[in-house]
């Protein structure tokens, strides 16, 4: 006969099993949606009487293969993801980095940034978080640059299209861009340029009390499927119109004309592509359809990835939301450096690959 101690912990590792075979599943699933996009898109195309031979067939083809399969990479991740934030809260990151001295903070940043599914907007609070933590301000324009240009969903996805060496080049030129752009922020000491308010909550930091709470496999497992609702669901919109704006390109522009703008022998395409991606705003999953198809039409990898990462990495209305935190000459700073390290970036894609 089970005493009353050992009942509630049966019930507790039922429920356990019970959502570790629904994850089990939802995996089977997905991995059998995954495996049989191409026949899908095929069949698609066949039922509409259509055939890739004509320029809207192809990019129809694109559309209808890319956008499943950008979104079941993104869930598949998000979710991960999501499970392993159960592990890492902020309280415990921003005391991780606190009091780390220049070199070490600035790689343990970068590093963090990787695993906070973050675009460029979305990562100025934890900036300002880390700031009144007394987190040295070198080390968080570190994680700053990382979060939104080296997260997990734009390495899985640059996995998924272009492979792992693409993929890993990717993540240690920017890290090499995070780490450095914090080290040279730092050692030119600029607190003076944040905003006084800043400046205030800086002077009055509090050691952030450390979570000890103790998390079931199913509080894990419900974390991950609401990270998939709230991010999948803020940017599936982003992936459709990147998509479709990436099967425009590939079956109607020219490939002479992408060759001539961003191919490998136009010495000044990787700037003028950074130059475009500023202005622009959208997140890895939303630019990298956009990317896969300027490569397919002869674009320069180290030129696109330069686009890519200029567009995630800072974006305008970044700088808007940093001009409340920042003032302009830091803003300037911030922005020339890091433009600098992603067009040394493009160059190095474009002569090793």
């Amino acid at each position: 006969m089970e005493s009353p101690e050992q009942q509630p912990r049966k019930a507790a590792r039922r429920e356990s099993l019970k959502w570790i075979s629904a994850v089990l599943a939802a995996a089977l699933l997905w991995m059998v949606l995954y495996s049989n996009l191409e026949w899908f898109a095929a069949l698609s195309l066949q039922l509409a009487g259509m055939s890739r031979v004509n320029r809207f067939g192809e990019a129809l083809y694109f559309f209808i293969y890319e956008v499943p399969k950008v979104l079941l990479l993104l869930t598949a991740v998000v979710f991960v993801m999501g499970v392993v934030h159960t592990f890492i809260s902020a309280e415990r990151t921003r005391a991780l980095l606190s009091g780390k001295r220049t070199g070490v903070g600035n790689i343990m940043a970068a590093a963090l940034g990787i695993v906070t599914p973050f675009c460029s907007c979305s990562a100025v609070p934890l900036f300002i978080g880390f700031l009144q933590a007394g987190v040295p301000l070198g080390v968080t324009f570190s994680f700053l640059i990382s979060a939104p240009m080296i997260n997990e969903v734009a390495l899985a996805l640059l996995f998924g299209m272009f492979g792992w060496k693409v993929a890993l080049l990717y993540s240690a030129m920017g890290l090499a861009v995070a780490i450095i752009a914090g080290i040279v922020i730092g050692k030119l000491r600029m607190e003076r340029f944040l905003e006084e308010w800043v400046q205030k909550l800086q002077e009055n930091t509090v050691s952030p009390a450390m979570d000890e709470e103790v998390m079931s496999t199913p509080f894990r497992i419900r974390e991950g499927v609401r990270h998939v609702r709230e991010i999948v669901g803020k940017v599936w919109l982003y992936i459709v119109i990147g998509v479709g704006l990436g099967a425009g390109i590939h079956g109607y522009v020219p490939e002479n004309f992408m060759a001539a703008l961003m191919g490998k022998s136009v010495w000044w395409s990787v700037p003028v592509a950074v130059l475009i991606g500023v202005p622009m705003y959208s997140n890895a999953a939303g630019i990298l359809p956009v990317v896969q198809a300027l490569l397919g039409k002869g674009a320069a990898l180290g030129t696109v990835m330069a686009f890519m990462m200029s567009v995630i990495a800072l974006s305008a209305p970044e700088m808007i939301i940093l001009r409340k935190v920042l003032k302009p000459r830091l803003i300037a700073v911030f922005a020339g450096i890091v433009a600098a390290g992603i067009m040394g970036v493009g160059y190095v894609f474009n002569l090793v690959l």
